[in-house]
């Protein structure tokens, strides 16, 4: 079988050769974003601080709601995950009834489908859609009641929920409370937008009264200890060569220290090798898996923007399509091409102030950059232009169903 040209190889070839290739992993799974290890390294005070809030459950008292804040891959989900296992263990030992549901707003974005799915958590049917937002709500509210025991509704990626939504459902959660008597609810509300609390109107803040955690970013020797747990577990005996583990801790610091991307590069430089008939995973293999998920980050991270961005950024797209001086596109160049297409699309168009929030965001992101620069008497305005490719841009809006880049 030929490893430098594939071309002509069957699909059966291929499954042959990959099973005749080295083998690298003994658990795979160790390095999956779901996985919960027995030890979270460096996140001793979380779990500690974690422990403290939800202690009096074991008394049979509601806890404290808690948010989470912090950036991408600083355990706060592993974290909560891990603290509320340890919970559901021992609460039996005290006669008392634990149960979590946990919803990832990323995908559970709607008040409907949140409350549908903690009814299915506790075996109430509710069908995907059909019925009033505040039916499926009183089906929760009387199937939590008949259980007798406290429920723990994680919100992963809460910002999310409410940018989209809105605060009725938080609210909702928060107050439920007086209308149960048998059953207590707590939330824990995880996020890494540490503005979040900017999105809840007054009454949600009332009614919350949380208590906060932060997450820090990992530094590069944390990362180094997270990984190398990991990849003890994940990999057979010498097949991981010197240096792979710090030049992927490196990476993953200068990236405000992520170490769900440290782990996912690691494992992606293993398929990588696995791929290539290699019998051990080397330092080419992460600069490969390096750009192969860089790729696949800015797709995900587009394809999930809502709609306005999307056409902001289609926005700033066709400008610089149209000039030969990228830093030319000013913010409000953005607004009059923005306020056309809505136009064009029969879509009603957000006020300029909010448009420049949605740069601010794009820019956050690292899609675009924005730099305040003065023009005299007009006065200071932002150039903008892609700190992407544009290739990259074009391609992933052309395969949004819910936004024909063509048409415009």
């Amino acid at each position: 079988m030929k490893q430098n040209d594939d071309s002509d190889l069957t699909l059966d070839e291929i499954f042959e050769g990959y099973l005749k290739s080295p083998k690298l992993f003994q658990r795979r799974d160790v390095l999956d974003s779901s996985f919960v290890p027995k030890n979270l390294p460096h996140r001793t005070e979380q779990i500690k601080q974690l422990g403290y809030i939800l202690a009096s459950v074991l008394r049979g008292a509601k806890p404290s709601n808690i948010l989470c804040f912090g950036k991408t891959g600083t355990g706060k989900t592993a974290v909560s995950k891990y603290v509320l296992s340890m919970l559901k263990e021992k609460a039996p030992d005290h006669g008392l009834r634990v149960e979590v549901a946990y919803l990832n707003c990323n995908n559970v974005d709607t008040n409907y489908r949140v409350f549908a799915d903690l009814c299915s958590t506790l075996g109430i049917e509710v069908p995907f859609t059909g019925l009033a937002t505040d039916e499926v709500f009183t089906r929760f509210k009387q199937g939590l009641d008949q259980r007798e025991s406290l429920f723990i509704v994680v919100l992963d990626e809460i910002d999310s929920l409410i940018k989209k939504s809105g605060n009725e459902t938080l609210y909702s959660l928060t107050r439920i409370n007086s209308d149960l008597s048998s059953a207590k609810v707590s939330i824990i509300g995880i996020s890494n937008d540490l503005k979040f609390k900017d999105y809840l109107d007054p009454r949600v803040l009332s009614s919350l009264s949380e208590e906060e955690l932060v997450f820090k970013p990992y530094e590069a020797p944390e990362i180094t200890d997270i990984l190398v747990e990991r990849a003890d577990l994940a990999f057979r005996p010498n097949t991981l060569d010197k240096g792979v583990i710090n030049l992927i801790a490196a990476i993953a610091a200068q990236e405000h220290g992520d170490a769900r991307r440290a782990i996912d590069l690691l494992r992606v430089a293993a398929e990588i090798a696995e791929r290539g008939h290699s019998e051990v995973i080397t330092q080419s293999h992460v600069k490969k898996a390096q750009g192969a998920i860089e790729r696949n980050t800015i797709t995900e991270v587009i394809s999930t923007l809502p709609v306005q961005s999307k056409f902001v950024i289609s926005s700033i797209y066709q400008l610089e399509n149209v000039t030969s001086d990228p830093d030319a596109v000013s913010t409000g160049d953005v607004y009059e091409k923005y306020v056309q297409l809505c136009r064009d699309a029969g879509m009603d168009s957000l006020t300029q102030r909010r448009v420049g929030d949605l740069i601010n965001e794009l820019d956050a992101l690292g899609i675009i950059s924005a730099r305040v620069v003065s023009r005299g008497r007009h006065g200071r305005t932002k150039e903008i232009h892609f700190s992407i490719p544009r290739s990259l841009v074009e391609s992933t809006l052309q395969k949004d169903k819910q936004f024909d880049f063509n048409r415009y």
